[in-house]
């Protein structure tokens, strides 16, 4: 009787350890965090963080709190831009629990009231911005939400990693207007780009032009300088050879110079030079008898006045005396 009272008693004893022992046994996971009440209060220094932890059961109860990066996503939001122009934005956070005490004693829900403020937020912010500006500055907008969005989740034990506006819808006659100005940008481009073509294409014409002209002026002197040289060459080569030729070879050559331009059908006259030479002493005795047959002529009249003077004087003195 003692041995099955002693038995049942220890083999509670041994359920009532096996117990506390599973209820003050807590294993927490890697990129979680446990926050440990102590009669309904919490510290930040019993926080326990991944692996094998004991607890006291009854006294201290535990929430696990997941420490990892997370998003939301925000459903499409009807916003009025600063020139009054309706948008519709959806966009994603991005979050994680920085702070895990402040997490589960300062808020309740916090994606939810992350998500909240969000929607209030963006409001605010492309209350402030032009229509143009929404659509061609996202990340500075990206950027000033989750500046705004991070000073308001601090309090909450929440740090916003990331904001990413996934899209933006303008109305429909925004759109046709965007349509419009885009297709006219890109003629605009187009135009621009032909004129570019047209105009580097006549560069280069102009450029393989004057590249050709200079070309050919440089060949052109080249010819004329080897032209230049050749003729150079050939009047030095002429000359000796004409140095070593005799008197007879020379006349011989004449002569067949003269039978040749005799045999032409022209009319002409040949006078050899041999001719001229043979004149040339004529010629002085011609001039020597010019210049005597003027002195004579000089000396006679002289003759002939002084006669008629002394012919003269008698006669006159004739009658003069009768």
């Amino acid at each position: 009787m003692d041995i099955a009272i002693v038995a049942a008693t220890a083999a509670f004893i041994v359920v009532v350890v096996l117990i506390v022992v599973y209820l003050s046994i807590r294993v927490v996971r890697q990129g979680y965090m446990m926050v440990v009440y102590r009669l309904g209060q919490a510290q930040a220094e019993w926080i326990r963080g991944p692996g094998l932890n004991f607890l006291v059961p009854f006294i201290w109860t535990a929430k696990i709190v997941d420490v990892r990066e997370q998003f939301i996503e925000v459903p499409s939001q009807t916003t009025i831009t600063k020139d009054n122009a309706p948008i519709n934005v959806d966009f994603l956070i991005y979050w994680r629990i920085s702070d895990p005490l402040k997490s589960v004693v300062n808020v309740t829900n916090f994606s939810g009231a992350l998500q909240g403020v969000a929607t209030t937020t963006l409001r605010a912010v492309i209350g402030d911005i032009l229509l143009d500006e929404v659509l061609s500055k996202r990340e500075q907008i990206n950027e000033v939400l989750r500046v705004k969005l991070d000073e308001v989740t601090e309090r909450w034990g929440g740090k916003v990693t990331t904001v990413e506006i996934r899209e933006i819808t303008p109305p429909r006659d925004v759109q046709e207007a965007m349509n419009r100005q885009l297709s006219a940008e890109r003629t605009r481009r187009a135009v621009i780009t032909e004129s570019e073509g047209s105009r580097q294409a006549a560069i280069n014409v102009a450029e393989g032009q004057k590249q050709a002209e200079i070309l050919k002026a440089e060949g052109d002197r080249q010819a004329a300088i080897l032209r230049a040289e050749g003729f150079s060459e050939a009047l030095t080569r002429i000359y000796g050879a004409a140095s070593g030729v005799d008197a007879k070879t020379m006349a011989l050559q004449y002569l067949e110079a003269l039978k040749v331009l005799g045999s032409s059908p022209a009319t002409k006259f040949v006078i050899p030079t041999e001719f001229t030479r043979l004149l040339e002493p004529i010629q002085g005795y011609v001039a020597q008898g010019m210049t005597g047959t003027s002195g004579g002529g000089s000396a006679g009249t002289a003759g002939s006045g002084g006669a008629t003077g002394s012919a003269g004087a008698p006669g006159g003195g004739g009658p003069s005396a009768q």
